[in-house]
């Protein structure tokens, strides 16, 4: 098969770290960078770091508000497409990125899969949640992490071309964790020698928001451990457009690749998140987390115990920061056993997704021909 990846943000450069491995033994793979995530610290250093294929193609949309965002990737990503004319076209979860893709492979008559679909958050008043339901809406092949995503699928009335295969995010960090000690730098050992907590912070609806990112700050005031805070540049940006000052019990840092996180992740005392790829993470490694949003689409984690809504509740939060939460005994097996990979590879050969592919191009040749257009 000759397949279209598009990614764009860090989660989506995770997954290509294993997917395209497995994808590449036996097809050919176009990697397409949109540039969403533009600063080479957020983008180039995954690449690097992970071994991830350089892209064929980078479309270079940059930093803009999500309508312009991906308007531009379209814009940019459809004559691409329909010059490359793959046989199909895999996005990844739930960014501008994911969007793009699936609407531009889908006007061109393309064949779409959809990693990570399946999730939902129930909040619509997200970029994220919009994107990943719009695009599960119009895939052809489903990919999802487990039975409760094909529930929720089923509920949507889309119950054709669903495959269960776990969470390639979980595939990576098993093959990373040995490396991840290793990866830390003298300065960084030091910093962890001694009990911290850990603190990311992306998403819109904190980091634009200045009553959110001020109270999300403020409860790690006066906190007993430091909190090791990794900043995104958007994240950056906003808090001095706010005149947001940082207490002292954080300890900012430029952002950091994928083998320092695993390993700061590993050893924190609680994990402080509005990312759902760091919430898995945290997971992955039986590390309290609590997640700085209202709702999140990865419920399978706080059913188990292991991951507390705060949202932006300075009181919460502050609660949490002082006594980090229990956690439960039990830590079940919710995103596979590593091998999704391959099961997602298997998905995208089986019989059904053949014959789609195959009529696809047949409808696409039908279009092009002479006959067609007379």
């Amino acid at each position: 098969m000759r397949v279209v990846s598009v990614v764009g943000a860090r989660p989506e450069f995770i997954q290509v770290a294993v997917l395209s491995r497995v994808l590449r033994r036996r097809h050919h793979e176009i990697l397409v960078h949109t540039g969403q995530h533009y600063d080479a610290a957020m983008s180039a250093g995954f690449f690097d770091q992970l071994g991830i294929p350089q892209p064929d193609v980078n479309l270079g949309v940059g930093s803009l508000g999500p309508g312009e965002q991906v308007g531009e990737m379209l814009r940019k990503l459809s004559p691409v497409l329909e010059r490359l004319d793959p046989d199909l076209v895999v996005v990844r979860g739930d960014t501008n990125s994911t969007l793009a893709g699936a609407l531009a492979a889908k006007a061109l008559g393309l064949p779409l899969a959809h990693v990570e679909a399946g999730m939902r958050s129930y909040d619509k008043s997200t970029p994220e949640e919009l994107n990943r339901v719009a695009t599960d809406h119009i895939a052809d092949v489903l990919l999802v992490t487990d039975g409760e995503a094909v529930e929720r699928l089923a509920a949507e009335g889309i119950r054709s071309g669903v495959h269960v295969c776990g969470d390639v995010m979980y595939d990576l960090y098993l093959q990373a964790l040995p490396r991840a000690e290793a990866a830390l730098s003298p300065a960084l050992h030091e910093l962890a020698s001694e009990p911290y907590d850990l603190l990311t912070l992306h998403r819109g609806e904190n980091v634009d928001d200045a009553a959110r990112l001020r109270a999300i700050v403020a409860a790690f005031a006066g906190a007993p451990r430091r909190a090791i805070f990794p900043v995104h540049p958007r994240t950056r940006l906003q808090l001095e457009r706010f005149g947001i000052a940082l207490p002292p019990e954080i300890f900012a840092l430029e952002p950091l690749g994928y083998l320092e996180m695993l390993a700061l992740e590993r050893r924190a005392s609680v994990i402080f998140t509005d990312s759902g790829g760091v919430a898995r993470e945290a997971y992955f490694a039986s590390v309290p987390c609590v997640t700085l949003r209202d709702r999140t689409e990865w419920t399978n984690t706080v059913a188990a115990g292991w991951n507390r809504l705060a949202g932006a509740n300075e009181t919460l939060i502050r609660q949490w920061v002082r006594q980090p939460p229990t956690m439960p005994l039990e830590h079940p097996a919710l995103f596979g056993d590593g091998g999704a990979a391959d099961r997602i590879v298997a998905a995208l050969e089986s019989s059904r997704t053949c014959a789609l592919i195959a009529s696809a191009r047949k409808t696409r040749a039908t279009r092009a021909s002479p006959a067609a257009g007379a």
